[in-house]
C-alpha cells in the first residue's frame, strides 16, 4: 500500500464510501481487469476544505511533485463537441491553447464550465479524477504523470477524500492517452 506524507492511507477498494460513486464503479472494474489496483490504490480522507494542491500539500507535509490535477477541457470542430480530461502534475499546467486543442483536433479548446464538468462527470469541483469518467470523453496524462517509481496524487470524485496510486499504474487505467510534453511549467 503506497503512503505519503503524514496522511493515512487505506486500500481505495476497502472504503470506497469515501470516493463518488462513479470513481467506486470504475475501481471495482478496474480492479477485476487488473489485481495489482486492489493492493497499489490507497485513499485518505481530508478536510473538503484541504482539497486543493498547495493547502493540502502544506498541511500533509506533501511534495508538490507528487500532486497531479485533472481538469476538463473542450471544443468543437464542425459541429462534433470534443471533451477530454487532462491530468499533469501538479507545478505544471495543461498546455490547453497548443497540446489540447491539437489533441483535439479543435480550432479553440477551453476549460468546461465548473457546473458542466461536475454535473456531466458525476464527480464534485476540486475533485475530479480520471478515474471514473463518462464514455466519450478522452483522458490525456502526461507522460510525467506515468513515470514509473513515483507516486500519483489524484482527486477521487469528491473534495473529502484523495486517490494515492503508483503513477504507472495510472498509465494503465483503462482509456488513458499518456501524451508527451502534454503540459507546460508553471510560470
Amino acid at each position: 500500500m503506497p503512503t505519503l506524507g503524514s496522511l493515512t492511507w487505506e486500500p481505495a477498494l476497502d472504503h470506497l464510501d469515501l470516493v463518488a460513486p462513479v470513481t467506486a464503479d470504475a475501481l471495482r472494474r478496474w480492479a477485476e481487469a487488473d489485481p495489482d489496483v486492489a493492493a497499489l490504490v490507497a485513499v485518505t480522507e481530508i478536510d473538503p476544505d484541504l482539497a486543493d494542491t498547495a493547502t493540502l500539500n502544506a498541511a500533509f507535509d506533501l511534495p508538490v511533485e507528487a500532486s497531479a490535477n485533472c481538469v476538463v477541457v473542450g471544443g468543437a470542430r464542425a459541429g462534433d463537441e470534443r471533451i477530454a480530461a487532462a491530468v499533469v502534475r501538479a507545478h505544471t499546467r495543461a498546455d490547453v491553447n497548443t497540446r489540447v486543442r491539437k489533441l483535439l483536433d479543435v480550432r479553440k479548446a477551453s476549460f468546461l464550465p465548473t457546473d458542466r464538468a461536475t454535473a456531466e462527470s458525476g464527480m464534485e469541483y476540486g475533485g475530479i479524477t480520471p478515474v471514473g469518467l463518462p464514455d466519450g470523453w478522452r483522458v490525456l496524462v502526461d507522460s510525467r504523470v506515468v513515470t514509473d517509481g513515483e507516486l500519483a496524487l489524484i482527486g477521487s470524485g469528491v473534495r473529502r477524500s484523495k486517490l494515492l496510486l503508483p503513477g504507472g499504474l495510472l498509465g494503465l487505467l483503462p482509456g488513458v492517452e499518456v501524451v508527451e510534453d502534454l503540459a507546460v511549467p508553471v510560470a
